[in-house]
């Protein structure tokens, strides 16, 4: 594979598990060096950090949350000194409370709304200034088809990841004058431990192998290849866009 991101500092938050892990490790492969932030799992950012260097980048994990705009500026902060700046971000790290909506809490809605949406504009503000000053960069917003489908236990995550969109598109217009390109990456069903949490997990993964065009269920490596190339040069003129990558799962009737 050719690396063109070489040299590119980039840090992917909940980028020791799932998804984010496998945009971390595609990120290094294409040359990247990569800061990945995790909650609590030490062997697992362990495990993540040394499949990152596995591919010839220099890798950091770095604990931390994103639920404030405290802990979102900290966390970028650690990541530009342990890279020596910023170039890249991928705002991954995702959280919420499966439940219909009329079970759903004011504290439910504040911690998944905080975790999924909140976080891209905190992330945002701290590093524009960190790739302002390397010249420019990316950063791309990880959403999900819940933005605008109904999905059964999913109304919280579902509207986190609709106002996530929309940050991503008022993000996109003010920070392109900079040269900082925001976009994002929106996936059908992936089969991560993500879903053990959805009681109807199996319906999922049926419904994703039964009624996808494409023929398969999507796989992580399908959304690496949309954030990897959001990240570079050849999509420059890519603004305040959310990509779906889904084998054509959301088209149907």
């Amino acid at each position: 594979m050719s690396r063109p991101l070489q040299g590119r500092l980039a840090l992917v938050t909940g980028g020791t598990r799932g998804i984010g892990r496998t945009i971390a490790i595609d990120l290094a492969r294409r040359g990247a060096d990569v800061a990945v932030s995790y909650l609590r799992n030490a062997d697992a950012a362990a495990e993540a950090k040394a499949l990152i260097e596995a591919e010839g980048g220099r890798a950091f994990a770095i604990r931390g949350r994103v639920d404030s705009q405290e802990r979102c500026e900290a966390l970028v902060d650690e990541a530009a000194a342990a890279l020596g700046g910023l170039d890249l971000l991928v705002s991954n790290a995702a959280s919420g409370v499966i439940r219909p909506a009329m079970d759903v809490t004011e504290k439910h809605w504040d911690w998944t709304l905080n975790t999924n949406a909140r976080a891209m504009l905190f992330l945002a503000q701290r590093s524009a200034p960190l790739m302002a000053a390397r010249g420019g960069g990316a950063m791309v917003g990880i959403s999900s088809l819940g933005s605008f489908r109904v999905l059964p236990n999913y109304t919280l995550v579902g509207v986190s990841k609709a106002a996530l969109e929309a940050a991503i598109r008022y993000l996109g217009v003010e920070l392109a004058p900079m040269g900082i390109r925001v976009n994002g990456v929106s996936g059908a069903v992936v089969d991560t431990e993500a879903l053990d949490h959805f009681p109807n997990r199996e319906e999922m993964l049926r419904d994703g192998r039964d009624r996808t065009p494409a023929g398969r269920i999507l796989e992580p490596q399908d959304l690496a290849n949309a954030v990897a190339w959001l990240s570079g040069p050849e999509s420059s003129m890519v603004v305040g866009q959310t990509i779906i990558v889904d084998g054509g799962f959301s088209l149907p009737a």
